[in-house]
Parts: structure tokens; C-alpha cells; sequence
């Protein structure tokens, strides 16, 4: 896999996804409000390929504690999800204001938390990187061929509010990798593979 591989997928079609997707029988209100938020999806050049660089959350935080997800949070005012995501990554994981080459701009997801989170696929440089520690217990990476594999996904389900929700997961090691960040990287992942079909 190579980062044109990544450029050339994203020139295919792609719709918005949802935590929702694989849970049809949910009836969403038509008018609900969204917060806008961005995550960063960061590639960088390993010594056994390209590898997908991903946070722990702190297990203290309120909300998603110890969960598997790409550096992001909520736009500010003034702000592009492109120029949101850069930040957020600065803030959680240290990256260098100059250490990212955005390669496109990923669909739109919508959380079952009320968000709508504008992924950004960005190429970056090698860094040590330095973990924000009121958000962040650990910054690692995964081969990018492990997550945009469609056959390492599954479908798992758990309660949620008293009802079954059924999500995505992708694990690696003991990185357990599942709802909107494997959503988002099983979209991808069909996107390369129909690019390659």
C-alpha cells in the first residue's frame, strides 16, 4: 500500500456514514442539531510500510474513556475542519504545525453522541510524539494494510440506552478498535478495495 493507493481511492464516490448504519431500525428524529467536529486520520512512512497513527484515550475522561480514536474534537469558531483537525492533533499528540500533508477530506460521520465528524486524511512526517495528558494515555500506530483489510472487520453489538447497537470493530493486539473510528476506516478500506477491483 502506498500513499498514491490512498490518493486514488479518494478520487471514487463515497456517501457520509453513521454509527447508525448497521442498526437500520433506529428511527432518527428529522431535526436534530449536530455539533461539528473533525478528527485527523495521520499516515506515516514505517520501516515495514505505511502505519495509521492512533490514541488511547485517558481512562479518566468523562465521556469515551479508554477508547480507540484518531486525534480530533469539535470545530471552533472561525475554524475548517481541516485547520480543526491540524489543531487537535498539536494539542493531543504533539504533531508539528508543518508535519502534515492533507491528501482529502474524508465523508462526513454522524455519532449516536450528536456530532457530525469530518474525517482528514493527512500524509505526516516522523515525530516523537508527546501525549496531552489530561486526554491521551498512549499514542501508538498500526500497519495501515491491518485496518483498510475488509476482512479484519467484524460486526459485534453491545447494549446501548436499552437497546442492541451493533458497530464495526477492527482489533489489533490488544488494541481494541471499534464504533465511529472503525466506521470511518471500514469506508476507506471500501473505497481502496473498489479502487483496486
Amino acid at each position: 500500500m502506498r500513499i498514491d493507493d490512498l490518493t486514488r481511492a479518494l478520487a471514487g464516490p463515497a456517501a457520509p456514514s453513521s454509527d447508525f448504519d448497521l442498526n437500520p431500525e433506529v428511527v432518527l428524529p428529522g431535526r436534530r442539531l449536530l455539533r461539528d467536529a473533525a478528527v485527523l486520520v495521520p499516515i506515516l512512512e514505517g520501516a515495514d510500510g505505511l502505519r495509521l497513527l492512533l490514541t488511547k484515550r485517558s481512562s479518566r475522561l468523562r465521556h469515551h474513556p479508554g477508547q480507540i480514536a484518531f486525534p480530533g474534537g469539535k470545530i471552533d469558531r472561525g475554524e475548517g475542519p481541516v485547520e480543526a483537525a491540524l489543531r487537535e492533533a498539536s494539542e493531543e499528540v504533539g504533531l508539528p504545525g508543518d508535519g502534515a500533508r492533507v491528501l482529502g477530506v474524508l465523508p462526513a460521520h454522524e455519532t449516536v453522541t450528536g456530532y457530525t465528524v469530518t474525517p482528514i486524511l493527512a500524509h505526516i512526517a516522523p515525530f516523537d510524539p508527546v501525549p496531552e495528558p489530561g486526554e491521551v494515555e498512549e499514542v501508538f500506530a498500526v500497519p495501515l494494510v491491518h485496518v483498510l483489510d475488509p476482512s479484519r472487520f467484524a460486526v459485534e453489538a453491545r447494549r446501548w440506552r436499552g437497546e442492541w447497537r451493533r458497530y464495526y470493530v477492527v482489533p489489533y493486539g490488544p488494541y481494541y478498535i471499534w464504533g465511529a473510528t472503525a466506521r470511518i476506516l471500514r469506508g476507506l478500506a471500501d473505497r481502496v478495495h473498489a479502487d483496486r477491483g
